[in-house]
């Protein structure tokens, strides 16, 4: 399997999984009493979502504008409307402002991630 192939492939799989973890009823399971721990794990969903994604779209040799735009862009519809499909399809779940807030630094930390990356690795 092409390199290109398997981060479009990962980034998909990604998607659908946080897809599937935001919209699915979890009621039935064991919860976890940790304060704050539902806003964590959007912000390492939404991290890996652009990781991810990035990664593909850096082997994508059509694409002339800013990749990094692009994720960001991605990442927060992509948070927003999975917000709006818990508010408008699920019964157990709710759409927040907050998860949405959550996403957009786990985002942000990403970015940030990339970019030191980049910057580091063209010193060597």
């Amino acid at each position: 399997m092409e390199r290109k192939n398997g981060y479009l492939y990962l980034a998909c799989l990604w998607t659908l999984f946080v897809a599937y973890l935001c919209l699915t009823d979890f009621n039935k399971l064991p919860t976890i009493k940790i304060s704050g721990i539902d806003k964590g794990v959007h912000f390492v969903l939404h991290f890996f979502f652009t990781v991810f994604w990035y990664l593909h779209l850096r082997t994508v040799e059509t694409i002339k504008y800013n990749r990094i735009f692009v994720v960001i862009l991605a990442s927060v519809v992509y948070g927003s409307l999975i917000e709006v499909g818990q508010a408008l399809f699920t019964r157990t779940r709710k759409g927040d402002v907050l998860d949405v807030l959550s996403n957009s630094v786990g985002t942000a930390m990403a970015c940030l991630v990339i970019f030191l990356v980049i910057r580091f690795s063209k010193k060597e």
